[in-house]
């Protein structure tokens, strides 16, 4: 398999999408590992195997309508795999392994088939002191915008999951990317506070628009260098409330083809009307409660530049 992701938009060819069979029994309080999953928990929230699975069916289902070809990985036993982006991620023709928090690292070995597709030369491992995950990279052409962490109390939090050691392993093997470090706001129990990767803050749509939560980010100037880049005309800010239920965190198909969760009203509504995108709505509500949405539940393999 030849490896091609440009960035976040780009006519979609084939995709992982994660795994909702095998989540087994709801974790309890003191295994969950972020702000969203733990508030379900303690809600008594928390969705079963039989919601995750007909969400994503929906969401496969606009996948293949539009000629995508799907991978899955293996099904492991009491093992929640939805959120494929976090596993790797595909940088133009490299796919990056990440180096995940210990409690999600068995879901990496579900990926052995697709790995193995993908000549070796082209596949880079993290070292183990490198921390990332594939919801704190976003690409956008020559930009390479990485969520991370660099505060003292870095070990102390659960959702910090990409460090500074992350951002320089990335400058040094790709070069040819402007790489711009955006530290993100932490807690690890308060969903409508703390951000869990970058993609839940921000996200590029189209060819020159993006969608931003500003206060997701630690220093009020990585949100400035967002404006400067994509415009403010071409900015869609989402609400506190909206950042909560994830509305960053849509999927692109194409360029003007974006796969939304059916109740973000103001935003489809937006990228309709004011950016004349198609937009394709699905159920993804019982996803979300678990701390990620569309974007996370991918890994983009090729897209057509």
């Amino acid at each position: 398999m030849i490896l091609d992701v440009t960035n976040e938009t780009d006519r979609l060819r084939a995709v992982v999408l994660g795994q909702p069979e095998g989540m087994g029994d709801e974790p309890s309080l003191s295994e969950t590992y972020d702000s969203k999953s733990r508030e379900s928990v303690k809600r008594d929230i928390y969705p079963t195997e039989e919601d995750v699975t007909k969400e994503m069916n929906a969401f496969e289902s606009i996948l293949k309508k539009y000629d995508v070809q799907v991978f899955r990985p293996w099904v492991l036993p009491h093992t929640n795999q939805v959120f494929a982006r976090d596993v790797g991620f595909v940088v133009d023709n490299t796919l990056v392994i990440s180096n995940m928090i210990e409690d999600r690292e068995a879901e990496q070995k579900s990926y052995e088939r697709i790995i193995e597709s993908i000549p070796r030369e082209f596949v880079l491992k993290t070292p183990e002191d490198v921390h990332v995950e594939g919801g704190d990279v976003i690409l956008w052409n020559e930009f390479m915008f990485v969520g991370c962490y660099k505060q003292p109390d870095y070990s102390s939090y659960k959702t910090a999951r990409t460090n500074s050691k992350a951002v320089q392993f990335l400058k040094d093997h790709f070069p040819n990317k402007w790489v711009i470090d955006m530290e993100l706001v932490k807690d690890d129990n308060d969903p409508y506070r703390g951000i869990l990767h970058l993609d839940c803050t921000f996200q590029p749509v189209g060819k020159d628009k993006a969608i931003i939560y500003r206060n997701g980010f630690l220093n009020e100037r990585h949100f400035e260098v967002l404006i400067d880049i994509f415009g403010r005309k071409n900015v869609f800010e989402v609400t506190r409330e909206e950042m909560y239920w994830m509305n960053p965190n849509v999927f692109s198909i194409a360029p003007d083809v974006v796969v939304s969760e059916q109740n973000f009203t103001r935003l489809n509504n937006h990228m309709r009307d004011a950016w004349g995108m198609t937009v394709e709505e699905v159920p993804y509500k019982e996803v979300s409660k678990m701390g990620g949405l569309l974007r996370c539940s991918t890994m983009p393999l090729i897209r057509e530049s």
